[in-house]
Order: structure tokens, then sequence, then C-alpha cells
């Protein structure tokens, strides 16, 4: 079993960052490709940045390339995600997960099925 606990959301303006941090507890095989995901109201939850843990392979959306960064301290068995020059359409509740599967050249996938495990969630607001 997996236990995913998110923290570090907040309101902040338009151009502001926020680090969002994500402790993980469980097993460590299942936890081979990490993720962050967001869902606005009225939204299907998507996948912003996937992390293979093993090997560090990232992949970022194209709505947040270049402006988040997806981490990991294995040390302190947690997943961040910096978010620098946030925007009002950034505005989502950020979930974390994790997933024992791993797509081939380490890859990880972004679809909601691929993952196991979820946390609460932490609520993003980004005024303009």
């Amino acid at each position: 079993q997996v236990q995913l606990v998110e923290s570090g959301g907040g309101s902040v303006q338009a151009g502001g960052s926020l680090r969002l941090s994500c402790a993980a507890s469980g097993d460590t095989y299942s936890r081979r490709c990490m993720a962050w995901f967001r869902q606005a109201p009225g939204k299907e939850r998507e996948a912003v940045a996937t992390i293979y843990t093993i090997g560090g392979n990232t992949y970022y959306s194209d709505s947040v390339k270049g402006r988040f960064t997806i981490s990991q301290d294995n040390a302190k068995n947690t997943l961040y995600l910096q978010m620098n020059s946030l925007k009002p359409e950034d505005t989502s509740m950020y979930y974390c997960a994790a997933s024992p599967w791993s797509l081939s050249g380490g890859r990880c996938a972004t679809s909601l099925t691929a993952y196991n495990y979820w946390g609460q969630g932490t609520q993003v607001t980004v005024s303009s």
C-alpha cells in the first residue's frame, strides 16, 4: 500500500510561484512512476507532469512546459512540483499519484487509469 499526502497549495497572484509537496509512504515498488494531475471545476482531471522515479525521466503537458518542474527527494520520500509564472488558468485542485507501472524507455503514462494511488488533493488558486 502507498499513502500520498499533498501540501503547499494556496492562493497567489498571476506571475507568482508555489511549490507543492507530496509525502509518500509505503512500498517503493508501487511508486515506479509518480505524477501530478489537476482538475478544475467542470473539467476532466489531466496530467501536468510525470517522473520515472528510477531513472528520473520527466514529462510535462504543453500547458505547463517551461513553467513547472517536477522533482523528487528519495531520502525524504517526497515528490515536488515547482510552479512558476502561474496563470489564472492554472487554478485547480492538484493531485499527487503513484503507479507501479512504467512504459518502455522509462516513460510514465499520463492516463488516470494507470495510477493506483492518489492523494487527497491541494487547491491552487491564481488570481489575475
